[in-house]
């Protein structure tokens, strides 16, 4: 059944296992993201098919796939590529529903992440897209470094927002902003995030918000107030993207999201027994 929430929770335990110091075995990430499958989430980010030098933690995205219970679900599945060669092999698999490619407004972060420039990046954009539109997925552009970076690459408002106008003009439906390091304000994430909700009706707008005990709110009411429906989060707090090369800052964490839009009666769907569940095993796998 799907989910008829006012608000699209995105769970991230992609995000929150990447960056992670010790290898997470394959067992423990097919029970985890079973138990996430559970939930009611709208989309679960579970994997990427990306080199396994770049990212070693998840390299048995492959053999985990083939072990989740997605049929059961309401939950979509959703894994990051940053190539063409892992988008072809992504959209091999029946349970993806969305591709997310990771596309900064960053020239020094891009080549860190994806081992290309911008323009580079772009062009996969584009090949990724046709690869979806082909094998009936979606795919979902992350901008990020969306709210600044901290290489000193130029860096304005308004850069953002012409790639943002590119990527709508290539027919990408899904644009999320990205706050990959926590640097931006609860202002700058509303003036931001509405604006683009405005100036690109025909696509839908989500953040991916990394955020500290402290200022998860702030940065959070910004954004509903700005209209924005589709966030994304992981239990606990946990994750933050190990190519920024600094202290990580975490994802907007889950837990508080759930009980903040429920108090506002924009949330429904979600198994409290099976959140649970996930939170115990988070606690345990994540230590």
């Amino acid at each position: 059944m799907q989910n008829k929430s006012a608000v699209k929770l995105i769970e991230c335990p992609r995000d929150a296992m990447q960056g992670w110091t010790h290898f997470i075995p394959t067992a423990k990430k097919i029970e985890y993201i079973n138990a996430l499958l559970k939930l009611g989430f709208d989309t679960i980010d579970f994997g990427s098919f990306v080199s396994p030098k770049a990212i070693p933690q998840l390299a048995d995205t492959a053999a985990v796939i083939e072990q989740l219970e997605w049929e059961s679900s309401a939950s979509k599945l959703l894994a990051i590529v940053a190539n063409k060669r892992g988008a072809e092999t992504a959209v091999g698999y029946e349970a993806i529903h969305y591709l997310g490619f990771p596309f900064s407004v960053s020239e020094t972060f891009q080549q860190k992440n994806t081992n290309s420039g911008i323009s580079e990046s772009l062009i996969r954009v584009s090949e990724i897209q046709e690869l979806c539109v082909q094998h009936k997925k979606e795919l979902v552009v992350y901008i990020s470094m969306g709210f600044g970076n901290p290489y000193g690459d130029a860096y304005d408002e308004s850069i953002v927002f012409d790639w943002a106008d590119q990527l709508a003009a290539m027919g990408i439906g899904i644009i999320s902003l990205a706050d990959t390091v926590g640097l931006a304000s609860p202002d700058q994430v509303k003036r931001m995030t509405s604006y683009l909700i405005k100036s690109l009706p025909g696509t839908e707008i989500g953040v991916h918000l990394h955020s500290t005990a402290s200022n998860w709110q702030e940065k959070l009411d910004a954004a509903r107030e700005a209209g924005c429906t589709r966030f994304d989060g992981a239990l606990r707090g946990i994750g933050g993207c190990p190519m920024a090369g600094n202290e990580l800052v975490g994802n907007m964490d889950t837990e508080l999201m759930i009980p903040y839009f429920k108090k506002l009666n924009l949330l429904d769907g979600i198994n409290e027994a099976a959140l649970k569940i996930a939170s115990q095993m988070s606690a345990e796998i994540f230590v």
